[in-house]
């Protein structure tokens, strides 16, 4: 029934799904576009407005609705948490297209936009967004400028060579709140854009070309999302121009910047001349006419605004209802009827972004795996509606019937249509095996329209698309291709800039619940891009996320959504450590075979540092080229050029931060226990013997064996045993120690409340390393490392402390040393270990050394 919804977001769409259909083949007339921020900076509100343009609601509701927070939750805690793709439809007037220097296909627009969540803990759905999109509207906030998350997700969407545009969002606190003069706005808003511009030169790609923004480009422009209104410094020049005489280009460069006007002797002054009439001709023709507008308003003064209104030749475009309104409603609906949000974003999106075509041709490389010159990687640089299909899912969005998913992402190349049979590649398919491989038909194809979905036919390449009926064969993301392409490589894994270190195993309360239990966890880890679940060797299921918030939304998801309400216990919050060493070992380490016919002589020693992280970001990868790999770890890490050859294999999960090399002189038979030594290189790794975690950062290296002549005495049983028993000895002589991990927590806070800050981060081990005062605000940036173990509840202690005035922000930073010593009773690592250990029903003592090496 209609009235089950309110009645106020109902409006008429202004286009059928028919002609996004028609629009979806002109490539060049389409925009990908993400929005990106730090949390509450006002994304979704600001999203609200250009949904309302497309008539989906109606412009009043705009502001308030935020339509892309599409889960009851999100509504209410008025966070966003996951990233909601909408198509939108414009037709856009000659008029408004005038500055368009780039090829179109008539004058209809297409707009696929993703509001993202601007949580660190959520920031892997930024992630999967940004893969999809070609371009990004960074908001950011006039008052808080530039903060950590705005930094984090600016780096991300440039390494994924996404164009920015810039949007200074909450214009209207600088006139209702702080009251701020012309003069000091302005300086305000060039600040916020210089420091957006430092990190985007720091980021930028050679590719990608110039990618600052500017106010008089065009490529910035100032919004308030929640009264809807906004303008570039063309919406302003157009105005201007005339009255000047002056062309728009010219009267752009005027409107910003050190430029300024006399209205006495009429004249343009590159510095202020004195008198007393010469004023910033930002401030003269855009601020203060805004300014006076606003104020006029709140002071209800109706004969004043309306007379401004005839002026500004807005009064004919207000409805008869609109007249009776005062004060604050007045004022909103006088600046959204004259600077109306959609136009001016609109008009930055079409002018600034690329369009798929564009885009692809520069983003080839770093998407596609495989020879970039074969016929798919030139489909994608092509956009090719009519060559293979390429298709990369980037997540999986839960359907409105429980436990089904649609396999939501982008089309890179040809066409992509209901019916269809395709092949389906894994992130672990390699090119010719039949690993991480099936074929199936897709059911349908549908758009994504915030809350609802629209069936299509097919959709062509550089469009976004939802998949109905494959998500039983894809875990979290993929490449979908035809299933003649047999050649075909997959598209690259997305690179998450948060790693899941926060875990809590789960159990049911009512026994009969475990097979919903595991179900659902299968759903969850489908649902979200970022969450880990498996089953320990104890039986645990551990679920591990990014922080305390996502781990309580994913609990929720699992709870209420995945297991139809089914009660479930959580464990407190356990965290990740690695093991690592400090020095090499003290001698050189021997073992032997179950059958004493082999021995293997080993040591260990700590990796160089900032290997590790090269290792963790990619860098220095085990597909490297030998050669090329020898060079830079020369350079940067002082090996010797012809080491580097000798890596057997990198561990954990033959990609972890740990090195096993092979130092051997001439021995025989030495190629035939590589593989065994691989793999018990791989078991060792992944459980260390301190407290069963992973390894991180040391190198081991084998120096000697002594093997059977006859191969059947050397085989995996024996090798592979052995071999671990050696590294885990490797481990206990070269002084073994727990690396934590660490958060960077970045807290905003008034003066009076810095005391409580301070207090709060001692009694938790923290360490502030940096604090700065916003220039022009009475408020504080101050930047610390938190360890992970002691974050949690962080956020309530800090609020207590400072009676709720602090906000902490905290992304996972680094691993860092624990220098107490583990091997020596009642030390502070050694009682961390004894509550590993029980939890994984393990001895509680740590095995001595005589367990692992032998005597000769």
């Amino acid at each position: 029934s209609p009235h089950s919804r309110p009645q106020h977001t109902a409006a008429m769409p202004k286009f059928t799904i028919d002609e996004i259909r028609q629009i979806m083949d002109k490539k060049h007339n389409i925009r990908n576009m993400c929005v990106i921020a730090h949390v509450d900076h006002g994304k979704s509100t600001l999203t609200d407005s250009l949904v309302a343009a497309a008539g989906i609601i109606a412009t009043e509701a705009a502001g308030d609705t935020r339509l892309t927070d599409t889960r009851a939750d999100e509504q209410e805690r008025c966070i966003t948490i996951k990233s909601t793709g909408i198509s939108l439809y414009y037709q856009m007037s000659d008029e408004k297209l005038k500055d368009f220097k780039g090829d179109k296909a008539g004058n209809d627009f297409l707009i696929n936009l993703i509001d993202s969540p601007g949580h660190v803990d959520f920031s892997s759905e930024v992630t999967a967004a940004l893969r999809i999109t070609d371009g990004a509207l960074t908001v950011v906030d006039c008052v808080e400028g530039v903060c950590v998350q705005t930094e984090t997700v600016l780096r991300q969407a440039l390494g994924e060579r996404i164009r920015p545009v810039m949007t200074v969002n909450k214009l209207d606190r600088c006139f209702l709140e702080l009251m701020l003069d012309g003069e000091e706005a302005f300086q305000n808003f060039n600040r916020v854009i210089e420091s957006a511009n430092v990190i985007i030169s720091t980021y930028t790609d050679d590719k990608l070309g110039e990618c600052m923004v500017y106010p008089e480009k065009g490529t910035v422009s100032f919004s308030a999302g929640l009264h809807a209104w906004a303008f570039t410094l063309t919406t302003f020049a157009d105005t201007y121009s005339k009255k000047f005489g002056i062309d728009r280009e010219k009267m752009m460069t005027k409107l910003w910047g050190d430029n300024f006007f006399d209205p006495k002797t009429k004249k343009w002054t590159k510095k202020n001349t004195g008198a007393p009439t010469c004023v910033r001709g930002f401030v003269q023709f855009i601020y203060n006419p805004i300014k006076q507008v606003i104020e006029e308003c709140m002071k209800e003064n109706r004969e004043k605004v309306f007379q401004m209104c005839e002026k500004l030749g807005v009064m004919s475009k207000l409805k008869p209802e609109d007249k009776d309104l005062n004060g604050k409603p007045l004022m909103k609906r006088v600046m959204q009827t004259w600077l109306p949000a959609s136009d001016a974003l609109l008009e930055m999106f079409i002018n600034h972004l690329p369009s798929p075509h564009t885009a692809q041709a520069y983003r080839v490389d770093t998407l596609y795996e495989g020879p970039l010159d074969d016929q798919y990687a030139d489909c994608i640089r092509k956009c090719d509606p009519d060559g293979p299909l390429m298709l990369y899912v980037s997540k999986m969005i839960p359907a409105q019937d429980k436990g089904r998913f649609y396999a939501f992402g982008r089309v890179f190349g040809g066409k992509c249509s209901t019916g269809q049979k395709v092949r389906i590649l894994g992130p672990n398919y390699v090119p010719g095996t039949k690993k991480d491989l099936y074929l199936k038909s897709i059911q349908r194809t549908v758009l994504c329209m915030g809350r609802k979905q629209e069936a299509v036919e097919d959709v062509p390449c550089g469009n976004t698309v939802a998949l109905v009926g494959l998500d039983q064969f894809i875990q979290k993301n993929a490449t979908i291709t035809d299933q003649a392409n047999e050649d075909a490589h997959p598209i690259k894994a997305m690179k998450f800039s948060v790693s899941p270190v926060v875990r809590v195993a789960v159990e049911c309360k009512v026994a009969s619940d475990l097979p919903k239990l595991v179900e659902g966890l299968k759903r969850l880890s489908k649902s979200d891009p970022m969450v880990q679940c498996h089953i320990e060797e104890t039986g645990e299921h551990i679920i591990a996320g990014a922080g305390e918030l996502h781990l309580e939304i994913c609990l929720k998801d699992l709870q209420e959504d995945f297991m139809g309400g089914a009660e479930i216990r959580v464990s407190e919050p356990v965290v990740a450590f690695r093991e690592t060493v400090q020095n090499r070992s003290d001698h050189t380490v021997m073992s032997k075979s179950p059958n004493k016919h082999n021995r293997l002589y080993m040591q260990a020693r700590p990796l160089e540092d900032g290997l590790p992280e090269a290792i963790d970001e990619g860098k220095v990868t085990p597909r490297d080229d030998p050669k090329e790999r020898g060079r830079l770890l020369a350079a940067e890490f002082g090996w010797d050029k012809d080491m580097s050859k000798k890596i057997w294999c990198f561990g954990p999960d033959t990609t972890g931060p740990n090195l096993f090399m092979d130092v051997c002189k001439g021995v025989q038979y030495l190629n035939e226990i590589k593989d065994s030594c691989v793999a018990a290189t791989q078991w060792a790794t992944k459980e260390g013997v301190l407290a069963e975690e992973n390894m991180r950062g040391i190198c081991f290296e084998i120096e000697d064996v002594v093997l059977h002549t006859d191969a059947i005495h050397r085989g995996g049983g024996q090798i592979i045993p052995t071999c671990r028993r050696c590294l885990y000895a490797c481990e206990l002589t070269a002084e073994p120690r727990l690396m934590e991990p660490v958060y960077l927590v970045e807290i905003q806070a008034p003066e009076p409340a810095l005391g409580g800050i301070y207090s709060t981060l001692n009694q938790k081990r923290g360490m502030v390393f940096e604090e700065q005062q916003r220039p022009g605000t009475p408020i504080y940036n101050i930047k610390a490392y938190l360890p992970v173990i002691e974050s949690f509840g962080f956020t309530g202690t800090l609020r207590a402390a400072t009676s709720g005035q602090a906000f902490p922000q905290c992304v996972f930073d680094h691993w860092d040393l624990m220098q107490a010593d583990p091997l020596s009773p009642g030390s502070q690592t050694a009682d961390i270990i004894a509550g590993i250990r029980k939890r994984k029903g393990i001895k509680l003592e740590i095995q001595p050394l005589g367990e692992y090496e032998d005597k000769l």
